[in-house]
């Protein structure tokens, strides 16, 4: 497509960028535009994707037709059937009448599917007869129905991913997956974060009729070196913020900083090494009990490396003691025949510690140690679960599963 034609389009539908990454999305979605092939649009949340499908309507033949968008993800998996295909009077409680569903009304249309990877499994097998043979039957009813209508889905999910765990239809995903169009995130477009800026910027001044925000060179800088997990949205929303309110119009490096936030979602891995046996904490899966028991378990070696230390150092003035990492000396029992200190070889070339001094290591499963801590957490507070799941750092639902799971009766 030539170059102007391409301009053309981003003025049209309000994107914003020279990035290769993004002019190849968009030249993929005029190329197949005139077909009636499916289409899936993947990407990061806020990267934009909405503008494709839109593009792919309007360049189609169908660009007369309906065009409809819906987002799979916010209607719950009750309904989401009756509002795909359709349902009869009767059919479920709150049937009062006959309605038509999206594929029906969308005949001879396309309809945007957002969020497609939410959709639940018994959709998924009715979206895939009608994207094979154009049929599809209302919830309640037994007739066959055709349609014929155009599917362009998105999704921010590794689709790769979701089939691997079972989430979603193999075969649904490569047969939406017919022409597969990548938009880039907004941290791979670096050169354009400067000009959405300017442009969100402007759009923002012209709306409430305030002078143009500009940026100084180390604020471009700035800009373009912020990783954007939320992507253009998360920039329009900044630039906005920083418009309406900051008195200063030229905003530097400094200014900008305060509205780029450290610990955004997506951005950083949840700290985890501030966790102790005091703060009250609820985690969200298994995962995080593990994580705890793991830590503990790291502090317990230390110390038990430290105690090993002092009683090499220690073992010849105070053969009978051991200094702990408290700094207190225990008397303990020391059998010196168990470990001998020298070490010879006999004349095999064998060594000739005793039997008796060998360390036999045994391997305990994630599971075991899930166990045991949870038992030993059981008998410290007598069987009271509350305070043995504030004690472990998890939830009390969290324990609940993981006693039943482990078939622990306390």
């Amino acid at each position: 497509m030539a170059k102007h034609s391409l301009q053309q389009v981003k003025q049209r539908f309000g994107i914003i960028g020279n990035d290769p990454k993004l002019d190849r999305a968009i030249d993929v979605a005029l190329q197949v535009a005139p077909t009636d092939l499916s289409v899936l649009i993947t990407g990061e949340s806020g990267a934009g994707k909405e503008n494709f499908p839109q593009i792919i309507h309007q360049y189609s033949n169908r660009k007369h037709g309906p065009y409809f968008a819906i987002n799979c993800g916010s209607i719950p998996e009750g309904t989401i059937d009756s509002e795909l295909f359709g349902h009869e009077k009767g059919s479920f409680t709150g049937a009062t009448g006959t309605r038509k569903g999206y594929f029906e009304v969308a005949d001879g249309g396309t309809l945007f599917l957002d969020e497609v990877g939410e959709l639940p499994l018994p959709t998924q097998a009715r979206l895939l007869r009608v994207l094979e043979s154009g049929e599809f039957i209302k919830v309640g009813s037994s007739k066959v129905e055709k349609t014929n209508v155009r599917v362009v889905a998105a999704t921010n999910l590794d689709m790769v991913q979701a089939v691997e765990r079972g989430k979603f239809r193999e075969d649904l995903y490569y047969r939406l997956n017919s022409v597969p169009i990548r938009i880039p995130p907004l941290r791979d477009r670096v050169e354009d974060i400067p000009l959405m800026f300017r442009k969100f910027a402007g759009d923002c001044a012209e709306k409430y009729m305030m002078p143009t925000i500009t940026l100084t060179d180390d604020a471009k800088e700035l800009l373009k070196n912020y990783r954007w997990p939320g992507n253009v949205r998360q920039l329009k929303n900044i630039t906005e913020q920083i418009s309406v309110i900051e008195q200063e119009r030229l905003i530097t490096s400094d200014i900008l900083q305060k509205y780029l936030p450290h610990n955004e979602v997506g951005m950083l891995p949840v700290s985890i090494h501030h966790i102790h046996e005091s703060e009250q904490k609820s985690f969200a899966n298994e995962r995080e009990i593990l994580y705890q028991v793991l830590f503990d378990m790291k502090k317990d070696i230390t110390d038990l490396k430290q105690v090993v230390k002092h009683m090499m150092e220690d073992s010849e003035t105070h053969p009978s003691s051991i200094i702990t990492s408290d700094n207190t000396r225990v008397s303990v029992p020391v059998k010196y025949e168990a470990v001998p200190k020298k070490i010879t070889l006999d004349e095999s070339g064998t060594n000739n510690i005793p039997e008796t001094a060998e360390y036999e290591e045994s391997a305990l499963s994630i599971s075991d140690v899930e166990k045991e801590m949870i038992l030993k957490a059981l008998e410290r507070h007598n069987g009271k679960r509350k305070l043995a799941a504030n004690d472990l750092g998890i939830s009390e639902r969290t324990l609940y599963r993981k006693i039943k799971e482990y078939s622990i009766l306390d």
